[in-house]
């Protein structure tokens, strides 16, 4: 029987770096299977409580799709492909669960979340927040079967609430990591109208002991958790809560997108203040990435854009910092890329797809 080092060179052999993409292969038209590929792309296509605009459920398939026509050479990331990179099927589970708990949520979103006492928004309420449960736990379990198989695992939303099963599966297996959240949200409300497992509070649920890692879906055995920092990038768009939430807990660090613009406009070393934010996280990283956190001509069809933001070399800047500082990028998620509803558009998937590939170009980068 031939091992998994021999299939994936053999698989290599296929490969012509210099031709168009294979319309036959798998993501970026690579022919690498699950097993012999290092690198792991987990779809997840499920955007049910978006509040504003939905979309980012077809994002995973409009990044495939984009992804045809992305270089195989990249000349900063490199090659990553060379480590071998599959993407998962879709799970059918993820559009059924979507469809379900989009109708229910609809009524509930209508009124922001009012329903006071009507019965059926309470019910329809309640049902979606345990769907969405359901939904964390299925990511946590696809992904920590990649990581338990030695992969590294980039997941592609959907919205932003999908990275919390994500986060944590790696938290399990790395207790004191730290995240680099870039984002235009704070993501810290406890729960935005009424949904518990919003977009709008995935950081706090990550934060959260009786949510986050550690003690997701009533694991006894678990540890508690042990997230060591948390670095925030490009907010701009935030409440009063997640304003005091930012002060009072120690554990965050944020980097508000008009500081960041101010440093910019008058010249200032922005790899300097890159250093300094990221001084306090640990040697394991994750990156839990909200497209909406770069400028909205990256992103013109996201959930919920926000005007300023970083642009695309600035995020690079910022996801680079990671393994450039001698860290661990041990996993990420790539959130809120949507393709909306205009037919043969597909410039969000496009950027979808290209900066798919340098965050798996930084991953790549962790030694086996």
């Amino acid at each position: 029987m031939k091992d998994a080092k021999n299939v994936k060179d053999e698989s290599q052999l296929q490969i012509d770096a210099n031709a168009a993409a294979d319309p036959e292969g798998g993501i970026f038209g690579l022919p690498h299977s699950a097993d012999e590929a290092e690198l792991h792309v987990v779809p997840v296509p499920f955007d049910a409580t978006c509040s504003y605009r939905r979309g980012a459920a077809r994002g995973p398939a409009a990044i495939l799709a984009a992804s045809y026509q992305v270089e195989l050479f990249d000349p900063v990331a490199g090659e990553p492909w060379r480590r071998g990179i599959h993407m998962l099927a879709e799970d059918p589970r993820f559009h059924a669960w979507n469809h379900e708990a989009g109708l229910l949520a609809a009524g509930v979103i209508e009124v922001a979340g009012r329903i006071d006492s009507d019965a059926k928004l309470v019910q329809d309420l309640a049902r979606t927040n345990a769907i969405c449960r359901e939904v964390d736990a299925a990511v946590e379990a696809v992904v920590g079967a990649s990581l338990d198989a030695g992969k590294r695992v980039l997941t592609i939303g959907g919205d932003h609430a999908t990275a919390l099963g994500a986060i944590c599966a790696h938290a399990k297996r790395h207790p004191s990591m730290g995240l680099l959240h870039i984002d235009a949200h704070g993501d810290l409300r406890d729960a935005y109208e009424g949904f518990e497992r919003s977009h709008a509070s995935v950081i706090h649920n990550v934060l959260d002991t009786a949510i986050g890692v550690g003690l997701q879906h009533g694991d006894e055995q678990a540890t508690p958790n042990q997230l060591s920092a948390v670095v925030q990038v490009g907010l701009r768009d935030l409440c009063p809560a997640e304003m005091a939430r930012i002060s009072e807990e120690n554990r965050l660090r944020a980097v508000f997108d008009h500081e960041w613009a101010g440093i910019r406009a008058r010249g200032g070393n922005l790899e300097e203040r890159i250093e300094q934010a990221i001084e306090g996280l640990p040697n394991e990283v994750y990156l839990t990435l909200d497209i909406d956190g770069l400028e909205p001509g990256l992103c013109p069809r996201t959930g919920t854009p926000v005007p300023g933001g970083l642009t695309w070399h600035e995020a690079w800047m910022w996801i680079s910092a990671i393994p450039n500082s001698g860290r661990k990028l041990i996993g990420a998620d790539l959130m809120e890329v949507s393709p909306g509803n205009a037919t043969g558009d597909t410039w969000d998937a496009m950027v979808g797809a290209r900066l798919a590939l340098r965050i798996l170009g930084a991953m790549a980068q962790l030694e086996t």
